[in-house]
């Protein structure tokens, strides 16, 4: 239901304001994915002129942009209590390292909307937004990869500094390419359903996560050995 609000007139009511834009697109983002969110639709919802939204947002996407860092930190909490939980300090390093990729692909499944804004990062999201806006949204995305290179390093030691950050950064780059290849659209739906043949190249989200993980530590495991 759309709300109104009188004009803000104190730091904290538009910290206020700001906080609803945000609760707003996130709350759309649970029934539409984010090509569907649009400035009109989110003003109608907030209750505040477009051109009011963008007094506290410069556009759409740095609305995105900020609910995407918002849900990065939430899973990476997450992740380090899943991790600790979880994953035996003390197994194998195989077993070991494929339990860490398990966790990492079972806990994005979950947060669907994360995984549909890392889709939409670098192609829409970084595409229509100020120097500024880029410059403070790349500073927080590469804290984030920092944070989930030192998780994965507590549980997989044997990787350097360097290959855990490697390896959180290809984590974030595959999630985005694999949700996308993921979400077959209406007629790919149809093609799938009806043709067995084809119905072998759907994606598990999953699945191909994972898989693709495996294989990316265990080669930087190889090469760390050597």
């Amino acid at each position: 239901m759309a709300q109104t609000f009188q004009r803000a007139r104190s730091e904290e009511q538009r910290a206020q304001r700001r906080q609803a834009i945000l609760d707003t697109t996130a709350s759309m983002l649970t029934e539409m994915p984010v090509a569907g969110v649009s400035l009109n639709e989110l003003s109608r919802r907030v209750g505040l002129a477009k051109s009011n939204v963008l007094r506290y947002f410069e556009s759409r996407e740095a609305v995105l942009l900020e609910l995407l860092d918002a849900a990065s930190r939430e899973w990476l909490a997450h992740l380090e209590g899943a991790l600790a939980t979880d994953v035996d300090a003390g197994a194998p390093l195989p077993a070991r390292g494929d339990r860490v990729v398990a966790v990492l692909a079972a806990s994005l499944a979950e947060r669907p909307v994360l995984c549909d804004l890392t889709s939409a990062q670098a192609a829409v999201l970084e595409r229509n937004v100020s120097p500024a806006v880029a410059a403070q949204y790349k500073r927080a995305a590469i804290a984030n990869v920092g944070t989930l290179a030192g998780l994965v390093r507590t549980r997989v030691p044997e990787l350097g500094e360097e290959d855990t950050a490697r390896f959180a950064a290809v984590c974030v780059m595959t999630t985005g390419a694999v949700w996308t290849h993921a979400q077959p659209s209406a007629a790919m739906l149809t093609v799938y359903e009806t043709d067995p043949e084809l119905a072998a190249l759907r994606l598990d989200f999953t699945t191909m996560l994972r898989q693709v993980l495996e294989v990316v530590l265990s080669g930087l495991l190889a090469r760390a050995s050597r």
